[in-house]
C-alpha cells in the first residue's frame, strides 16, 4: 500500500494513543500487520458506532460495516489477514468469544458504571460542553443498566455475575497464553490485537482500586505481555508516516465520518469556505443538541416513573 493511510480513531488520553478500545484494537492491528499509517482524532459523535474507520486512497471503510473494523481492514482495505489458518481452530472462536462478550462486557461495566464513570468520561466526552457530555455518559450508563437488567435491588448480584465472567475469562486467556509470545501459534492475530487493547485500557485507564484491574493484575503473564505490547508497539519510536495528527477543529477526515452512508469510492477533497462557516456555526449546533439531549431525557424521565408505578417496584420493566 504505496499511499498514506489515516485511522480515524477517538483521542489520545491516559497515555495511549487513544482511549477506545475498538480504536486501539485497530491500531494494534495495523502495526503488526506493519501497515503505515497516520492518526486522525474525532473528537464529536462519542456514542457513535461508525468509529474507528480508516482511510486508504479515495476509499473509507467503517466500523459499523461487516464484522468491525478490523473485519473491514482485512476485506475491503487489503491488510493482511493474520487470522489466516487459526480463524477456524476451535480455541480461536472460543477465545474470541470470551473477548467481545465477558470481558467486552466487564469493561464497559467498568468503564460507565464503575466510579461514577469517570474513565469513560475522560475518554469519550470530556471534549464536548459539560452539560452535554454529563448528560449522554448518564444516557450511556442507563442503556447498560438496561441490557444486563440492572434494577437497585439485583445491582450487587449483576455486578458480582459480571465480574466472575471476566475472572474466568482472564483465567482462560492466562492457560491459552502461558509464556508463548501471542495466544495462539505463537503468532500475532485480530484475537491478540483485541485482548491488548483491553489490557491497556484496563491498566492505563482504570483506578487501582478497580476490580477488574485487580483481577487482570491477578495474572502476570497476562500483564507480561501487555507491557511489552506497550513497549513494542506504543512507546517505540514511531516512523513519520505513523506520527499522530491531531486536528482540534473539525477535519475532512471527522466531516467524512459523519457524512453519506455510502462509505466506498468517496472522493477525498479540501475544505471548501462552506465547511469554514459550518465550523464557525458549530457552537450554535450543540445547543441545539443538548436542548434537544434535554427535552428527550426529561420525557424519558417522566415515561419511567410511569412505568415504575405500574409495575410495581420497576423490576418487571427491567427484566
Amino acid at each position: 500500500m504505496a499511499e498514506l493511510n489515516t485511522l480515524v480513531v477517538r483521542k489520545p488520553c491516559f497515555g495511549l494513543p487513544t482511549g477506545c478500545p475498538q480504536c486501539l484494537s485497530a491500531y494494534i492491528y495495523l502495526k503488526f500487520a506493519q501497515i503505515p499509517f497516520q492518526l486522525d482524532f474525532h473528537l464529536n459523535d462519542p456514542h457513535t458506532d461508525k468509529i474507528p474507520y480508516f482511510e486508504f486512497g479515495d476509499c473509507v471503510t467503517y466500523n459499523n460495516e461487516k464484522e468491525g473494523i478490523i473485519e473491514c481492514l482485512k476485506k475491503d482495505a487489503g491488510v493482511l489477514d493474520l487470522d489466516s489458518g487459526v480463524s477456524t481452530l476451535p480455541e480461536w472462536i472460543s477465545t474470541k468469544a470470551i473477548l467481545t462478550t465477558w470481558l467486552a462486557d466487564a469493561l464497559a461495566y467498568e468503564l460507565w458504571l464503575g466510579r461514577e464513570g469517570s474513565s469513560a468520561y475522560g475518554i469519550y466526552y470530556s471534549d464536548l460542553p459539560w452539560p452535554l457530555g454529563k448528560i449522554l455518559s448518564w444516557k450511556k450508563a442507563h442503556w447498560l443498566k438496561l441490557k444486563h437488567g440492572i434494577t437497585n435491588d439485583n445491582a450487587e448480584v449483576k455486578k458480582e455475575e459480571i465480574y466472575e465472567r471476566a475472572n474466568s475469562a482472564y483465567e482462560a486467556l492466562s492457560s491459552c497464553l502461558g509464556e508463548q509470545n501471542y495466544l495462539l501459534e505463537n503468532r500475532p492475530s485480530s484475537l491478540d490485537a483485541i485482548f491488548l487493547a483491553h489490557g491497556l485500557v484496563v491498566l492505563q485507564t482504570l483506578p487501582e482500586s478497580s476490580v477488574l484491574r485487580i483481577k487482570f493484575l491477578e495474572h502476570a503473564n497476562l500483564v507480561r505481555y501487555v507491557q511489552q505490547c506497550k513497549t513494542e508497539l506504543l512507546e517505540a519510536a514511531p516512523s513519520p508516516t505513523s506520527v499522530p495528527q491531531f486536528h482540534t477543529g473539525s477535519s475532512s477526515s471527522a466531516s467524512r465520518g459523519q457524512s453519506g452512508s455510502k462509505p466506498k469510492n468517496k472522493p477525498k477533497r479540501e475544505k471548501t469556505q462552506e465547511e469554514k462557516t459550518f465550523k464557525r456555526k458549530a457552537k450554535y449546533f450543540v445547543v441545539a443538541q443538548l436542548v434537544a439531549v434535554v427535552v428527550f431525557l426529561t420525557l424519558m424521565t417522566t415515561f419511567d416513573d410511569a412505568e415504575l408505578e405500574l409495575d410495581d417496584g420497576g423490576y418487571d420493566y427491567y427484566e
